[in-house]
């Protein structure tokens, strides 16, 4: 079972051994496809003299180009992106995966790294878009962090947008998912985010000794003493406040379905505000009564991304 605003959505069904959000995201993040596509790596420059990495699957035709965008500490070698850029590439879709700063091949030049706020990074991978593929119709999909940036995006005023757009797992209050993060059996997925982002941390610190440094061993405490500082905050609190997606449902402007599940271990589904999403006309839902943090283990396999490109099918098609 699960709650929709849309029609003609086939249903969710898990085998019987995914008995709750954790086997439904460890299960899917350890048996997920992890062999990427043929693609061209991109680099493109950003305004502020960086770069971003971009997977591209051209496939030089008429049809839609979609892209997408990975969750905390992801990259675009997670199963997620790689199982739905073949998903869409099968549907002779382009397809321009992108690498936040940092979480590509190496480091990102700047001092600043990515956050779950960052929009002109999505601006900038737009409008490279718009000029490579002038006449598509444009995509997006965001998956946990990337989805809460993608939905504050749609909100604001940008001179290329997509067309239509899904977000999967979104923490729409940033401070909720930070400190849920911290709780009980979560903390083996904090501990593997912490690890990459303390690495990343001092790597970078080589050429910017004027890091902040970090102390602690939480997400909050990260955001709090390096992210928040970094990136123009005062601190975790204002940084969550200013970027949490929540607030930016009823200023989007773009066709755009939201996918969540009851069971999402990291971000609580009582923070996806739904009451707005249904006031706006544009924006579609969809909770399951099943499935983890991104991932949803379905029998058949497949359902995740065969709705997404429903979505798609019937927004491009109409």
């Amino acid at each position: 079972m699960m709650e929709t605003n849309l029609t003609d959505i086939s249903s969710f069904e898990t085998p019987f051994w995914c008995f709750n959000g954790h086997v439904h995201t460890i299960a899917r993040s350890f048996f997920g496809d992890s062999n990427k596509p043929l693609c061209q790596r991109i680099e493109i420059p950003t305004p502020d003299g960086d770069f971003l990495e971009l997977d591209v699957i051209n496939q030089k035709n008429k049809q839609p180009v979609i892209a997408l965008f990975h969750g905390l500490e992801g990259s675009t070698d997670r199963y997620y992106i790689i199982e739905m850029m073949k998903e869409l590439s099968a549907r002779n879709y382009s397809v321009v995966a992108v690498n936040f700063r940092g979480c590509g091949s190496r480091l990102n030049n700047k001092m600043r790294f990515y956050h779950s706020g960052e929009t002109q990074d999505y601006s900038t991978v737009f409008n490279w878009i718009a000029k490579t593929f002038p006449t598509q119709k444009r995509g997006a999909v965001g998956f946990s962090l990337g989805g809460n940036a993608l939905l504050k995006f749609l909100a604001e005023q940008h001179e290329h947008k997509p067309d239509a757009a899904v977000a999967v797992s979104v923490p729409y209050n940033l401070k909720r998912g930070c400190l849920a993060i911290s709780q009980g059996f979560n903390r083996i997925y904090e501990y593997r985010f912490m690890r990459t982002l303390r690495k990343k941390l001092n790597d970078k610190r080589e050429c910017f000794p004027q890091l902040p440094t970090y102390s602690g061993s939480t997400l909050y405490r990260f955001d709090d003493e390096v992210t928040a500082p970094v990136h123009g905050f005062d601190d975790a609190e204002d940084y969550y406040a200013q970027c949490s997606s929540k607030k930016f449902i009823p200023f989007i402007n773009v066709p755009s379905l939201l996918i969540h599940s009851r069971q999402d271990p990291l971000c609580p589904v009582d923070e996806m505000p739904v009451k707005k999403i249904k006031e706006n006309s544009l924006t579609d839902y969809i909770i399951t009564e099943e499935g983890g943090h991104v991932g949803f283990w379905s029998s058949p396999r497949g359902w995740l991304n065969q709705t997404i490109m429903n979505y798609f099918l019937n927004k491009f098609d109409s």
